[in-house]
């Protein structure tokens, strides 16, 4: 067996040091948390009517390409099986082939934005009323605000359309609406909803100034942040600028990539573009762990390290193509209190060059926006704008005639090769229970005689423990299978959903118990129609009293511990309805069935089964 199909590392924890905390580590104790939810606000960005004038403004502020970039449908599990291979002690995906990363440089790519220039920081504040009078000239009402947020919506309702006779003053306002809108639905988009901090606004004061920012460094350090936030297994939800990520993992990675409608040798600027409006291709079944297994089996030819290598540079402009340089800065990017270490040493393979073993990263504090209005950041990150400051002394050089080799040998253990188990954790029950019993069948049919009373106190001991291990995973086994099920379960749902959605909100409306009865019914009909003969002699009812939710609670026998065991099921159903808060709130859990101890003799017999289920 390979070694990884037990422990996909770190073998040494000295890079990952905190994969305890990760979502692969959930992940490979059988808790999946279902796709993210992905906050960005970019379907209502093309109902703003700027005129001429705030167009000319909108581009000496610097995000002349970012307003053409249109909405692109998300593929939130295709995003959520990246985040899962997001690592924020290093900034980096760690991939099966070496580790990559959304750089610099893809931002200047993709976006267009500024990754050279002033860094974004300024005053924090906690109420929006004297901001908003300043740089917009209204006061959103009290339903509007929360704290230093504004909600999208008040700008938009107050400022998406700029009267022709307005003042320059006016005009001014409404421009810096619709920045402080695109740059909250888009780069800085957060997880509050539609809400983004009114701390923006000063920055526009001045439009020729606010041009010199680097915005395009801020994006990203706002996204490497709350990439590192969603990989936390604790977290459900993510933001920051999707867009640009998913955009990345398209030209990158043959994962997911959808077929393009067009010729991409006609490229336009910035390269987001190429993806514009729907592509062909399947994407239906797509979830999560189908997107998990083609990371987890990532090979070489499936990664495109340079894919803008091709691309003419006569579309690029000249200001853009000045500053690709820094995609190759080792240094930190900051973006308010959000300061996050750029490592391009990790990565050398999307510049072109061969990869080396990096060095080893500092840890560095990552601050939190103080409560505190009228708080400048500046003076409390002197370190971190320090090392932004020098950021062109830090370019990352090539190495010639390399061997990649020893850096491999050095990364693989390292990393977390493998987030999906390549054996279900079922399946190992199944396994380790059957090496129980060989090992209990050995101890109470082997013959004493002879032996001294050491020697017996042993066997004895031996026999006991057999026994108590098996007895325990009777009730670890039980958990199992209700996980499982319950994943069979919300798949069946969700294509029942699908071939019934021209009737079911008919039917749901008129007769919601009827519709929830028809729901359960088909979801254990068809549920049953994938067990196998061999498991439905598993399956025992269970006389217990049905709970509400529809859960099936064990008979207390063969020492399972009814207590260990309710714990589990309502963390089951904490996870259910974590899941599954978005749908329908009358469809039923179905019962959950207990397995007893596998069928299966010896380990022997449990090996073929899993081979063959492999090789079938």
């Amino acid at each position: 067996m390979d070694y990884y199909a037990t422990n996909p590392g770190p073998i040494d924890d000295s890079i990952l040091y905190d994969q305890d905390k990760h979502v692969s580590a959930a992940v490979w104790e059988g808790q999946e948390r279902g796709a993210l939810r992905c906050h960005e606000h970019t379907s209502k960005l093309d109902r703003w009517l700027l005129t001429e004038k705030q167009i000319e403004l909108v581009k000496r502020a610097g995000f002349g390409y970012l307003r053409l970039i249109p909405a692109i449908s998300l593929d939130n599990p295709l995003i959520s099986a990246l985040v899962e291979r997001w690592r924020k002690e290093t900034n980096t995906f760690h991939m099966t082939i070496g580790e990559m990363t959304v750089t610099l440089e893809d931002v200047a790519y993709l976006l267009g934005l500024r990754i050279d220039g002033q860094p974004v920081i300024g005053v924090t504040y906690t109420t929006c009323d004297s901001v908003c009078v300043k740089y917009l000239g209204k006061v959103p009402d009290s339903g509007y605000t929360s704290g230093g947020m504004v909600k999208l919506s008040w700008l938009k309702e107050a400022f998406s359309q700029c009267p022709e006779n307005a003042s320059i003053e006016d005009v001014e306002c409404y421009t810096r609406a619709y920045l402080l809108y695109l740059v909250g639905s888009t780069i800085f988009s957060t997880t509050t909803g539609n809400k983004v901090p009114v701390m923006y606004l000063p920055l526009f004061e001045n439009f020729d100034e606010a041009g010199k920012y680097a915005w395009g460094s801020a994006a990203l350090s706002f996204l490497y942040r709350a990439l590192g936030n969603a990989a936390l297994r604790s977290q459900s939800t993510i933001s920051g600028c999707l867009t640009l990520l998913q955009c990345w993992s398209y030209y990158h990675l043959n994962v997911g990539r959808p077929k393009l409608h067009h010729d991409p040798v006609h490229e336009c600027f910035p390269f987001v573009l190429r993806w514009k409006g729907k592509h062909s291709g399947p994407t239906s079944n797509r979830d999560v762990p189908f997107y998990r297994k083609a990371l987890d089996s990532l090979k070489p030819n499936e990664v495109d390290w340079c894919p803008y290598a091709n691309i003419s540079h006569t579309v690029i402009p000249n200001n853009i193509l000045n500053q690709l340089i820094l995609g190759r800065s080792k240094t930190m990017l900051i973006c308010f209190d959000k300061a996050e270490r750029h490592l391009p040493d990790r990565c050398l393979r999307q510049f072109g060059m061969h990869q080396t073993i990096p060095e080893e990263v500092q840890k560095w504090e990552r601050k939190t926006r103080g409560v505190d209005g009228g708080v400048d950041l500046s003076g409390k990150m002197e370190a971190e704008l320090s090392e932004w400051e020098n950021r062109r002394f830090h370019i990352v050089e090539a190495e010639e005639d390399l061997d990649e080799g020893e850096y491999m040998n050095w990364y693989m253990r390292i990393t977390r090769r493998l987030v999906g188990r390549p054996i279900p954790i079922s399946s190992e029950f199944q396994r380790m229970n059957a090496a129980l019993r060989d090992i209990a069948h050995v101890a109470d049919t082997l013959s004493t005689h002879g032996m001294d009373d050491q020697q017996i106190q042993s066997i004895t001991r031996i026999r006991y423990v057999a026994h108590e291990c098996l007895r325990d995973h009777a009730g670890s086994s039980t958990l199992v299978l209700a996980n499982s099920q319950n994943d069979v379960e919300k798949k069946v749902r969700g294509k029942e959903r699908v071939r019934r959605r021209g009737t079911s909100k008919r039917r749901r409306k008129d007769d919601p118990e009827e519709y929830c009865g028809i729901t359960m019914h088909t979801d254990t009909r068809v549920y049953a129609s994938t067990i196998n003969d061999d498991q439905e002699q598993q399956l025992y009812d269970v006389e217990n009293e049905v709970e509400t939710q529809h859960h099936c609670l064990p008979a207390n026998s063969d020492g399972v511990d009814d207590s260990r065991f309710q714990h589990g099921v309502e963390e089951v159903e904490e996870e259910q309805l974590s899941h599954g808060s978005e749908e329908n709130q009358c469809e039923p859990v179905t019962t959950l069935d207990v397995v007893q101890q596998s069928s299966l003799e010896t380990s022997e017999d449990v090996t073929r089964q899993n081979d063959y289920s492999v090789t079938a």
